[in-house]
């Protein structure tokens, strides 16, 4: 008998199977954002473990938390990607003076992370007090990169080549920048050597081109350089023969005027070129200087040429030297024949886009069509990613496509005129984009247009179960359409949709849904302000914006409403046009 019938029961024993130096020293070898908040969600230690290993950190919405939060969970953070409008800002959708500023967030890591070495931006609003505070208060500062930003100056850029000794990344791309002039490149001190990443491709002013060649000269680890236009042809020389370990190479411009030396030189400088993966720029080039880069495009994998309105059979020419390529950008100049010799000569091909010349001009009748995208897909089987602007197409073409490309992931087709239906059957469109979910079971972006009903969402809803992203203009015939949607994608974490006519009852239909997405943006729908102030109530841990126009129209109707996720409530520097329910 047990003389004491009322033991004690025996504390349990927490156990771990790896000491905390070793699973921090594992866990410090994972970079995967998915794999790392996966890891985190195993148990408390590994969650700790986790924390203190964490050095990057992505935060997709500036407004879905606080830098304050940040701060707590994540102690060592020495990189940080930040993003903040919405994506249909690109298209002018987005009020002037909507947010996304970010100082806020400079502020706090000022003092939390005065270690910060890496900062990316996208759609944020940089000023160039931001640059200046930025470059003044993180000693240890060492990337930034720009993209689609706005509010800032070559004055901003001049205060990071001041201030920023250690700087290996400088990254300017596409930004809404007020350019001043080039002095700022003059700004770098002599000191330094670290410069690793240098573009400024999309800026427009003369550089000094002493500064800029001194720059390249002493930074002997410079891998990616691209320039904007204003630098010649001799001048690239010049800058070629001063780095020839390129990895990625933006060029200047290509017009004939601008050299003066034999064609042979600038071609053995090319050659010279054994590291090069990445060519772009290529501005205004010509059929009798595009032939110098060619001893360099045998190890070629990336050839942007979203810059050089070249015409298909300069293209062929091109690419008759580019085995290996495995993404290409284009603008539609090069025509079907030009696609042709893109299937003919890119067999490893992963990613292709191909950009309008001129998407507002309704009375051009050139560029490309169903028939030359057929031809890129008979040729270029791993073709995963397309972007694709063109003013014609048919359901048959698409489903060939499909069949000939069944592994798309991103799939983006922009039929520039709203509406177009099938222009050989006069049929909706909905039969290729259901091709396309049907076949393409890896689909996780889909951009859809031309004349849509809401079969072509009954078909996304049904089949395309990895969908991540969708992006709709001009489609649909009732709530349906965006009911399918909504209920039938179960990975669905971004949803856009413009000029279409969802109301109230399919705003509402993803009241269950909307928590484990990232953000919806509706604008010029049917959707009213009362069934707005229904999903905000109904679903208070989402920030339900109402972006009002300033024409004084209807206040009943919710002309753009972006819905986002939150830990952190409503934002507190919402302009007088946001009005957040």
């Amino acid at each position: 008998m047990d003389p004491n019938p009322n033991p004690k029961k025996p504390k349990a024993i927490k156990s771990c199977p790896f000491p905390d130096e070793v699973l921090e020293r594992v866990l410090s070898l994972i970079d995967s954002h998915h794999d790392r908040s996966s890891v985190s969600l195993v148990c408390k230690n590994w969650y700790n473990a986790e924390r203190w290993t964490r050095r990057h950190v992505f935060i997709g919405n500036c407004y879905s938390v606080s830098p304050q939060i940040v701060a707590a969970r994540f102690p060592r953070i020495r990189s940080v990607t930040l993003k903040g409008k919405p994506r249909f800002s690109d298209f002018n959708l987005v009020p002037e003076d909507w947010g996304a500023d970010v100082q806020s967030w400079l502020t706090v890591f000022s003092t939390v992370y005065p270690f910060l070495e890496e900062l990316r931006l996208k759609r944020m609003v940089v000023t160039d007090q931001s640059l200046e505070f930025l470059a003044l208060n993180f000693c240890g500062f060492k990337a930034l990169s720009l993209l689609s930003c706005d509010g800032f100056s070559t004055d901003g850029l001049k205060a990071i080549a001041t201030h920023c000794k250690n700087l290996r990344e400088l990254d300017i791309q596409e930004n809404g920048i007020d350019d001043l002039g080039g002095h700022w490149l003059s700004c770098f001190p002599e000191s330094l050597t670290s410069l690793e990443i240098l573009n400024f491709a999309s800026l427009n002013s003369e550089v000094s081109f002493d500064a800029l060649e001194k720059l390249v000269s002493r930074c002997k680890s410079l891998r990616v350089l691209k320039v904007n236009r204003n630098i010649s042809l001799d001048q690239l020389q010049k800058l070629l023969l001063r780095c020839p370990q390129l990895t990625e190479l933006g060029t200047g411009s290509f017009m004939q005027e601008l050299i003066s030396g034999p064609v042979t030189e600038l071609k053995n400088m090319f050659s010279n070129c054994k590291n090069l993966v990445t060519l772009s720029g290529l501005w205004d080039a010509t059929p009798l200087y595009l032939p110098v880069v060619y001893p360099a495009c045998d190890s070629l994998t990336f050839l942007n040429l979203s810059y050089a309105t070249l015409r298909s059979i300069e293209l062929a020419n091109l690419l008759s030297h580019c085995k290996n390529l495995r993404r290409l950008w284009l603008i539609d100049t090069v025509g079907d024949k030009g696609l042709e010799a893109v299937g003919s000569c890119c067999p490893l091909l992963e990613e292709l886009r191909v950009f309008p010349a001129d998407p507002f001009d309704q009375e051009i009748f050139l560029g490309v069509t169903e028939s030359g995208f057929m031809s890129v897909s008979r040729g270029c089987p791993k073709l995963r990613y397309v972007l694709y602007f063109c003013r014609q197409m048919t359901n048959a073409a698409v489903a060939t496509i499909a069949r000939n490309c069944p592994d798309f992931t991103h799939f983006r087709l922009c039929i520039m005129n709203p509406g177009q239906p099938d222009y050989l059957t006069k049929e909706p469109m909905d039969e290729a984009f259901g091709a396309i979910v049907k076949t393409c079971t890896k689909l996780q972006r889909l951009a859809i247009s031309g004349l849509l009903t809401d079969r072509t969402f009954e078909y996304i809803g049904k089949y395309a179960k990895n969908l991540e992203t969708l992006s709709v203009a001009f489609a649909g015939s009732s709530d349906l359409g965006m009911e399918y949607v909504l209920k039938g994608c179960p990975k669905l974490r971004k949803l856009e949709i413009r000029d279409c006519p969802f109301g109230n009852a399919a705003l509402l239909s993803g009241l269950t849904k909307y928590e484990s997405m990232r953000s919806l943006w509706m604008s010029a729908c049917n959707v009213t302000m009362d069934a707005c102030r229904v999903l905000a109530k109904e679903r208070p841990r989402l920030n339900v914006e109402v972006m009002r126009d300033e024409d004084g129209s209807d206040d009943s109707q919710a002309h753009k409403v972006y819905v986002y996720r939150t830990v952190v409530g409503p934002r507190k520097d919402a302009p007088p046009f946001v009005l957040t329910l």
